[in-house]
């Protein structure tokens, strides 16, 4: 079995989680590289998704507690933007975080949730557009500077990308308008899978397990015994991203709630 060892994970050893690894810049570049393409495939399939909705659906319920689909649109354009402030705090070296507050952010998404489908569309591309702008040009230093996520999270800024993609897999599927996790790319499936994680290791308390996927394997270290845990990609992506359980067998833990 393969286990999670990408070199874009923050590492853990002796359960202290240590900062990003730097990779050889040519290495950052093609990280960077291979995320934005990923990225742009994503953000086309999101665009036809949302050309598909009318007002009506952008109003109706997603498949997020309280949020409508109009919430999930407006929270995908604030964090093309939120990461934009990642990508400039990179190339500037100047810190940018990627929301004034938490509290900024949700204000943000719910005065945005309401608009009409056409400005939730024009939103969504002209961030996406931001965010394609602001990697554009970026030197293997700038790929390599160490930024902060939400909550504390410290990544390289060749990671960024891949957290696009996972934002835009993760919540096309939450707008319950006809993506499934089955519809994510086995190889992208399992990078989010990774990343996801790289965030479990990093809090003081979790559950220990291993989670089986085919032929490869994640190993957590927590607390207790060692739970086994079996899925397909699809099942795995939805279990560890805090969504449905029901695509997991073995001995499933609970884990803790999704940032």
């Amino acid at each position: 079995m393969v286990s999670n060892t990408s070199a874009t994970h923050t590492s853990e050893t002796a359960g202290v989680t240590v900062p990003p690894q730097r990779l050889r810049q040519s290495e950052a570049v093609r990280e960077a590289a291979a995320g934005l393409a990923a990225v742009e495939q994503a953000t086309a399939r999101l665009l036809q998704v949302v050309a598909a909705m009318d007002d009506a659906s952008a109003r109706g319920a997603s498949a997020l507690p309280g949020w409508t689909r109009g919430h999930v649109l407006t929270h995908l354009a604030r964090n093309a933007d939120g990461l934009v402030n990642l990508l400039t705090w990179a190339r500037t070296g100047v810190e940018h975080p990627m929301y004034a507050s938490r509290s900024d952010r949700d204000i943000d998404i719910d005065e945005g949730a309401p608009r009409s489908l056409w400005l939730l569309e024009q939103d969504i591309v002209a961030a996406c557009g931001r965010f394609a702008a602001a990697a554009t040009g970026l030197g293997d230093t700038a790929w390599q500077a160490e930024v902060v996520m939400t909550g504390g999270r410290p990544v390289r800024a060749y990671q960024v990308p891949w957290k696009r993609v996972s934002e835009l897999w993760v919540h096309m599927v939450d707008l319950a308008a006809g993506v499934s996790f089955s519809d994510v790319p086995v190889d992208l499936a399992e990078r989010i899978i990774g990343d996801a994680l790289v965030f479990y290791r990093a809090l003081p308390s979790r559950p220990a397990f291993t989670l089986t996927v085919g032929a490869r394997s994640w190993d957590v270290d927590g607390d207790g015994d060692v739970h086994h845990v079996t899925a397909s990609p699809a099942g795995a992506l939805a279990w560890v991203t805090g969504r449905d359980p029901s695509g997991v067998t073995g001995d499933v833990p609970t884990l803790p709630a999704w940032l």
